[in-house]
């Protein structure tokens, strides 16, 4: 048996060469796509300067015990020194497991979990029934989604005063309930109807995009699937369940999870609504302003916290719901 020696290298004929070394690879591949990496050397840098560098600034303050009493501040000419000390994981022991953990967390997660699920709920089921009607043909079509779609255009802070003044004592709705002597809630007083008024504006101001999102999908699936339909039987509600349900599965998935997303975080509604008046009405972020800006001493660590914690319970569940939706995708496929 001959094998053939390359004089050059030293190598057999058919040897693999050796695998080049991280260096190696990342000269390579700069020297190749040196165009790509200038170009998104602007948005790493501002999304460093912006997300990153914050995230980790608030993380290091989560471990530490500072607060407007001991943070480095200037007043006047003179200038005091930062004295806030290191105590590692204390912030989140104490509040998730701490003597007032309950009222001071537990009570505003549970809430923001229910704030979540009935806002989604009702955006994602509105707005699929107005996407259905607007889908069909009717007269004027145009202009219902024009005026369907105002509440969503028109500025968070300007449709959020404007409720907050139809819902006043002396507001446009409790007035309209007493000519019907019907009883008028203190919506802006009772933790009942703080509730209820929050989870209403808000559903005043999401529906409008789920509705254009989900109008969307219906115009993407092919009408020929809903005359096979016809042709084969099936009654509206077959045809809803087996053509329209499953041509919006990628839509539904991406628009309730960053309705999630969305509703999880939304401050405005609620600040705007009650400021830090209705603590009982507080979700999780806005509660996190209360404890880092609304009280004094200003908390700055605690309110950290509770954003890495936000921040984790997102991750979380981001992480399952896709899992969950790509388990779906394959035993479909199967």
């Amino acid at each position: 048996m001959t094998v053939a020696i390359d004089r050059a290298t030293g190598r057999r004929r058919g040897d693999r060469a050796p695998k080049p070394g991280r260096v190696q690879r990342f000269r390579r591949g700069y020297q190749k796509h040196w165009y790509a990496y200038a170009m998104i050397a602007p948005v790493v840098i501002v999304l460093g300067v912006l997300v990153l560098y914050p995230l980790a600034y608030g993380f290091y303050l989560t471990l530490t015990d500072a607060n407007s009493l001991n943070s480095a501040r200037t007043i006047g000419v003179n200038h005091i020194d930062a004295t806030y000390k290191f105590i590692g994981f204390d912030n989140y022991a104490d509040i998730l497991w701490g003597d007032t953990a309950y009222d001071r967390f537990w009570s505003h997660f549970i809430w923001t979990i229910v704030w979540t699920a009935l806002c989604v709920t009702l955006h994602y089921t509105i707005g699929l029934g107005l996407a259905l009607l607007l889908n069909q043909k009717l007269r004027g079509r145009t202009f219902y989604r024009m005026v369907l779609i105002l509440p969503w255009a028109v500025p968070t802070f300007v449709t959020v005063f404007g409720w907050r003044f139809m819902l006043a004592d002396g507001g446009i709705i409790n007035s309209f309930l007493e000519t019907l002597h019907l009883p008028t809630p203190l919506w802006l007083e009772d933790t009942f109807w703080q509730r209820f008024a929050a989870i209403m504006v808000n559903t005043w101001c999401g529906v409008p995009f789920m509705m254009l999102s989900l109008l969307g999908g219906l115009q993407s699936i092919d009408s020929a699937l809903y005359e096979a339909a016809e042709m084969d039987g099936a009654s509206a509600w077959q045809r809803f369940r087996h053509v329209t349900l499953p041509g919006l599965r990628s839509v539904s998935s991406t628009v309730v999870l960053l309705g999630v997303i969305w509703t999880f975080n939304q401050f405005a509604i609620i600040f705007l609504l009650f400021g830090t008046t209705a603590p009982d009405a507080q979700i999780l972020v806005t509660w996190s302003y209360y404890l880092g800006f609304g009280q004094q001493p200003r908390d700055f660590a605690q309110s950290a916290a509770y954003g890495i914690l936000l921040l984790a319970i997102l991750i979380v569940f981001t992480s399952f719901y896709r899992r969950w939706l790509n388990r779906n995708d394959q035993q479909l496929a199967i």
